[in-house]
């Protein structure tokens, strides 16, 4: 008579334990399959992703929303959202001080949606970027001369400035951008009469006057605007070019009939940046 082999002993539980393990492994890979899934119903769309940004970007959470923000086009470059997030990126390089890349950004939506409806923004935001490197309130406070300062930042930021003001008139950034040009009309008017006293006092008549002539050219309503007028007159003079010397003359005393205490220009100077006190 054969015996049906018995198991040994103990046996049965050890089954039971693979048993058991199996099925917590299929449970963890399922959950771990819906934790995935669930992850990229989060943040696996476009618009999934710019939602997130834009939700760090209220919280005043910057870095965040950059990283986002970059990620979304670095995976879905050709989305609308992708497209809009180009310009919340320049904001966002802003507010967290990269100016290089905020200025990067701005240039680069500018150069890719030509025709865009909003692209009056980035060049508003570029403009300001620029516009924030000027000298500091403390160095006007103790009246450092900053005229003597070439304003390359400056420059750019009144460029982007006039492109807002005159292409894009009725933009909501308009009226902010023309405060801002004034200030640095005068601050790049300021500059050009700075140089061209440095020509005049070496004689270089043509320089200084072409320095002249750009601020009455291009920075018209500046408070420089009658050194201007009194140094192209002298270059005029010096050169014996009498007709435009006469016809500056002419102009000098429609716009300036006082004369000026102490006699030729830039005599009784303010800067324009200076603070009254008192």
């Amino acid at each position: 008579m054969f015996r049906t082999p018995t198991a040994p002993r103990g046996t049965h539980g050890s089954v039971a334990r693979l048993a058991l393990l199996g099925l917590l492994t299929v449970a963890l890979l399922l959950g771990g399959c819906r934790s995935w899934r669930h992850k990229e119903d989060v943040l696996g769309s476009p618009e999934a992703m710019y939602r997130q940004a834009t939700k760090f970007a209220d919280e005043g959470s910057y870095q965040g929303a950059i990283k986002m923000y970059e990620g979304l086009n670095a995976r879905f470059p050709f989305s609308d959202p992708a497209r809009q997030s180009r310009l919340d990126l320049v904001y966002a390089y802003y507010r967290q001080h990269e100016k290089e890349s905020a200025i990067d950004a701005a240039d680069t939506f500018i150069r890719e949606n030509p025709t865009h409806p909003r692209i009056d923004y980035a060049y508003y935001m570029k403009g300001l970027v620029y516009f924030e490197r000027d000298p500091n309130f403390l160095e006007r406070w103790f009246k450092v001369d900053i005229s003597a300062r070439p304003p390359t930042d400056q420059r750019k930021s009144f460029d982007a400035f006039v492109r807002v003001v005159q292409q894009y008139p009725s933009s909501a950034y308009a009226a902010d951008a023309r405060q801002r040009m004034v200030y640095l009309r005068n601050r790049l008017a300021d500059y050009e009469i700075h140089v061209a006293e440095y020509y005049v006092r070496r004689g270089a008549w043509v320089a200084a006057l072409a320095r002249a002539r750009n601020v009455i050219e291009t920075y018209d309503g500046a408070p420089r605007m009658r050194d201007a007028l009194e140094i192209s007159l002298q270059c005029y003079q010096k050169l014996g070019l009498t007709e435009l010397a006469n016809d500056t003359a002419k102009v000098l005393a429609t716009n300036f009939p006082e004369p000026r205490n102490g006699g030729g220009y830039g005599s009784n100077k303010k800067h324009w940046w200076s603070f009254r006190h008192g």
